[in-house]
């Protein structure tokens, strides 16, 4: 954003020297890039009044003039009236006008920044030229070299800098540190906030302040019509006839004021609405009047619809536009820019001002869409204010009938859906002193406020602030407390530590539990890894997860990243097959990170389930080669081991039967082939993970070892189950003693509740002071329509007391036997 400092001063008195400006603009408005000094390049540059104009004797194109510039240039040859002889080419110079010349010495402006031409007293065609008497584009102020420039007012000699206020300094502010404030996209608003940082009250233009009375006249309803068909993307539309204009160059002084500011002036009427945007923020459209069929409909864009835009650039217009359309034709992109066919040019004589408020989503995604990023543009993205778009139209009406001589039409077509009004802020002095730390009166705050038009009242220590129209960032307590400590000045602000306490921070149990689970797993030979939150839907599609209970990112960082993920299983089996590949031929995974589904809310908002996950896998041959029975028990092993570590008794049982209720526990179970695989809780129901092989569509899809296994772990409810009790026991120095035991028992039986079995009775019957642990051995079953099946285990038992004798544990194994054979009809082999 680029701010005049003159046109600043047409609205607020501004009495800081430059770099003090410049600083607290930074630290209290937005960071400056630079500050450019424009009148640099008008110096020595004056105003002259053609005395006398002669054709050239040699030249049919040129004449030679004699200039009065009041004795202002100094070391120039003149005549004995005082006179400066200066060669002219332009067709509209002639006697008794004013002109701009640049002297001997002088540099040409529109030279000034790329290879700066400077003049000097010269021969044309055998007749000396002192410097020359310029057009608007050797000013650099348009492209206009048809002619010289005649000023409308002016005094030989006058400085031509000061005459047009290009005395001036440019600061360029970056735009994105006005993201949230539509306003400052206008000089007016830039004006207010200067005024509000110096600690002066600013007072808006008065045609600014009143709403402006709209309606329609009966006598007009054959010359306009305007329909608009979405209202919710265009909350606002305003537009006005108005007719018999003169196009011609606009103001001379505008025409200044708008290339200062980086804006190429182009005739009257469109110069004043580019004008009134730079002033105001508000962008607003001229049409050809002419050129319309009926009036104007706004609608959304038609499939296979085009238009061709001011410029000259053609586009396909998407359904989800915004078109600003006649009753045969779309003429304009809705908050982008204008279409050719209705361009106001020099032949135009009636025109249509449109002013209009629109969606900034929609505007954001349209310009993305089609590569067009306009001044518009950058103000309709971020939110103009509804309410300020009669008051832009009646003053540009008012400047288009002075630069003009045109008649408007009686009536202003007004479609409006407003917002409801804003309601009053309350916050307490106390509530806003706390946050900056400050010891701010309640009266200090009120005038803070009240110089930049914040209506504000101060009621027993509390502040009542009523936000004006434009400043539509102004919600929440919070917001008035940002906005004293701007205007007040951050760097005000009374520096002091915060007080700290040197008491032990409170653990953070989740955090622990996380670290602890990493070390545990490193411990046991795993690899922790980390994978993006976002995968692509085939991934999801490969383990028979549905991804519609996915998040799906609209701006993905790339096509491979598009759904947060259900469960991080398959962000780790997607590393099996290229870690083999790559030579590991052996080897365990592990994740613990957040993930997200549809149905995982928390008062309305999707909530982190916080998940570890690991994958063992073995190549083909080393598998045959290294591990007898199946990566289910690699896994499990791994599961065990931590489960143990955390004091979590845990009960296995099979997921053959198992149907989860919720989206989530859908998902984490979608890659596991539930015959070879098993849900694990608490000994009181809690669920805790799933584990278990994985089914042949996972496999196939992501080239998966047939020794694959793993397992996904609740770890927020690992930290909830845990038991923290810390405690040692020594292990027992007598002899351990092994016998093994296998059961003959029905196929339905399940292993687990086997092992659950025997392990009990063993808890309960074993002698005093012993150590056992259960240990499975195999399981044996000649085919699948044998109806029973053989189960082993190993029982290792030792004693704190004495060395444990063969009959002592045959006698333990007989009578938990029998136990087993009373529960399940198992019989001992």
């Amino acid at each position: 954003m680029k701010i005049s400092l003159n046109w600043v001063k047409e609205f607020t008195d501004v009495r800081l020297p430059l770099g003090e400006l410049v600083e607290k603009i930074g630290l209290q408005l937005g960071a400056v890039d630079e500050a450019i000094d424009v009148g640099a390049k008008y110096k020595g540059i004056v105003i002259v009044k053609v005395m006398k104009c002669d054709k050239h004797p040699n030249a049919d194109k040129l004449s030679v003039c004699m200039v009065d510039d009041g004795g202002a240039a100094k070391g120039v040859k003149r005549d004995k009236d005082g006179l400066v002889q200066v060669v002219c080419g332009a067709p509209n110079v002639h006697a008794d006008m004013l002109g701009i010349w640049l002297p001997p010495g002088v540099t040409v402006p529109s030279s000034f920044d790329k290879d700066p031409f400077v003049l000097e007293a010269r021969e044309l065609r055998g007749v000396v030229s002192n410097g020359m008497l310029a057009s608007a584009s050797e000013l650099g102020i348009s492209d206009d070299h048809s002619g010289i420039v005649e000023p409308e007012e002016g005094k030989p000699g006058e400085d031509f800098a000061k005459k047009f206020k290009l005395d001036d300094y440019v600061i360029d502010v970056e735009n994105k540190m006005f993201t949230h404030r539509p306003d400052c996209f206008g000089i007016l608003g830039v004006a207010r906030e200067i005024a509000g940082i110096t600690h002066k009250p600013f007072t808006s233009p008065k045609w600014y302040l009143g709403s402006k009375t709209t309606g329609l006249h009966a006598d007009d309803k054959h010359i306009f019509e305007l329909k608009n068909e979405i209202p919710k993307l265009v909350p606002r539309f305003m537009a006005q006839v108005v007719q018999n204009v003169e196009v011609k160059p606009s103001d001379f002084l505008m025409q200044t004021f708008l290339s200062r500011v980086g804006i190429r002036p182009i005739n009257n009427i469109v110069d004043i609405t580019n004008y009134m945007m730079y002033l105001t923020g508000q962008p607003m459209h001229a049409y050809d009047y002419d050129k319309l069929e009926k009036g104007i409909i706004v609608r959304k864009g038609k499939k296979g619809e085009k238009l061709k835009l001011l410029g000259g650039k053609e586009i396909r217009l998407r359904e989800e536009d915004i078109v600003i359309a006649d009753h045969k034709k779309a003429i304009g992109l809705g908050g982008v820019m204008g279409g050719a066919d209705t361009e106001v040019d020099e032949n135009t004589r009636n025109i249509v001002l449109e002013v209009a408020n629109f969606d900034m989503y929609t505007i954001r995604r349209t310009a993305m869409e089609h590569g067009l990023f306009t001044d518009a543009v950058t103000r309709f993205t971020k939110g103009q204010s509804p309410y300020q778009t009669d008051r832009v139209l009646a003053y540009a009406v008012g400047e288009i009938i002075h630069q003009t001589g045109g008649m408007p039409a009686r009536s202003i077509y007004d479609d409006k859906h407003l917002p409801k009004d804003k309601k009053v802020i309350k916050v307490e002095v106390s509530f806003i002193n706390e946050r900056l730390g400050e010891k701010l009166s309640g009266e200090q705050m009120k005038k803070l406020l009240e110089n930049v038009e914040i209506g504000t009242e101060l009621n027993g220590g509390v502040l009542h602030a009523v936000p004006p129209f434009w400043r539509t960032d102004l919600e929440i307590p919070e917001d008035i407390v940002e906005e004293v400590g701007r205007l007040y000045g951050y760097q005000h602000i009374t520096l002091s530590l915060p007080s700290r306490t040197i008491a032990p921070t409170v653990t953070d149990t989740l955090l622990a539990t996380k670290y602890e689970a990493r070390g545990v797993l490193a411990a046991a030979g795993a690899n922790e890894v980390l994978t993006y939150t976002f995968v692509h839907g085939n991934l999801l599609d490969a383990v028979g997860q549905d991804k519609k209970l996915a998040y799906q990112v609209a701006n993905a960082l790339s096509p491979d990243l598009q759904y947060y993920r259900l469960s991080l299983l398959p962000s780790l089996l997607e590393k099996v097959h290229p870690n083999i590949k790559a030579g590991f031929n052996e080897f365990a995974l592990f994740e613990i990170n957040p993930v997200h589904s549809k149905d995982l809310l928390k008062d309305g908002l999707p909530v982190e389930d916080q998940r570890l996950a690991l994958v063992f896998a073995a190549e083909d041959k080393v598998a045959r080669s290294s591990y007898q029975g199946a990566a289910y028990y690699q896994a499990k092993k791994y599961l065990d081991t931590l489960l143990s570590h955390f004091g979590i008794d845990a009960v296995y049982s099979s997921a053959e039967n198992y149907v989860p209720k919720a989206g989530i526990g859908k998902a984490a179970l979608a890659p596991f082939e539930k015959s070879r695989s098993a849900i694990v809780k608490t000994r009181d129901g809690k669920l805790l993970a799933e584990i278990g092989e994985f089914n042949a569509r996972a496999r196939k899809s992501l080239k998966l070892s047939y020794f694959t296994a793993g397992f996904e772990l609740d770890i927020a409810q690992v930290m909830k189950s845990a038991s923290r009790a810390a405690g040692y026991q020594p292990l027992p120095r007598f002899p351990r003693v092994e016998q093994d035991i296998t059961l003959r028992v029905d196929s339905k039986v399940e292993y687990n509740e086997l092992f659950e079995l025997l392990n009990n009775e063993l808890l309960k019957q074993q002698p005093h002071h012993t150590r056992h642990g259960l240990v499975p051995l195999h399981i044996y079953q000649k085919s699948t329509s044998d109806k029973h099946k053989n189960i082993s285990f190993r029982l290792q038992i030792a004693s704190y007391e004495r060395t444990l004798t063969a009959d002592v544990v045959n006698k333990l194994l007989d009578s938990v036997a029998a136990k087993a054979k009373s529960a399940l009809r198992a019989e001992r082999v």
